[in-house]
């Protein structure tokens, strides 16, 4: 298996945003929910309308922790959300295919593989990179790996760090700065 990587560029992150504003509501908000809460792909496509229409918050179990998660919704979120579910019914999957099934993750990874593609974005990308460039730009943000850490459910700091790529950049600027 492929280990994905982040997508450290914010400027790919505004890109990005533009191809699925433009493609569909449905891949914004997709997209949107991944890199703003960091999230796995499993959850955000077991979510369904109603969990986060007219929401402050999202609660879910995580598939993969089996631990119960609250996770507040900033303005942009909110606004999304808004946009995508006017009309619909409340019991409804969130995210749907053209023929009205829950859409599935392979579905989601040909939708982020593609527009990362036509953004020229050559990391390796996959549907947990939305993950980790949630990762990445908390901790850049602001610096806390411990509430990162908490944040993502991992045992330690340094693992946090591992999977958001953030060790792998320090030893390879090391490399770089390393001259005999």
């Amino acid at each position: 298996m492929k280990i994905v990587e982040p997508i450290r560029d914010k400027k790919d992150l505004l890109k990005l945003e533009e191809i699925f504003n433009q493609q569909s509501k449905r891949n914004l908000l997709l997209y949107s929910l991944g890199v703003n809460l960091g999230l796995r792909i499993s959850d955000i496509l077991a979510l369904n309308v109603g969990d986060v229409k007219n929401k402050d918050f999202i609660v879910i179990k995580e598939r993969k922790t089996k631990k119960y998660k609250k996770i507040p919704l900033n303005h942009k979120i909110k606004d999304i959300i808004e946009k995508y579910t006017n009309n619909k019914d409340i019991k409804e999957p969130l995210f749907k295919t053209k023929f009205k099934n829950r859409m599935d993750r392979i579905t989601a990874y040909r939708i982020i593989k593609t527009a990362c593609k036509n953004c020229r974005i050559e990391a390796n990308i996959g549907t947990h990179s939305l993950r980790k460039t949630f990762g990445y730009h908390f901790y850049k943000q602001f610096n806390d790996v411990a509430m990162l850490q908490k944040i993502l459910n991992h045992s330690s700091p340094q693992i946090t760090l591992r999977y958001i790529g953030i060790e792998q950049d320090e030893i390879e600027r090391k490399y770089m700065e390393f001259v005999l």
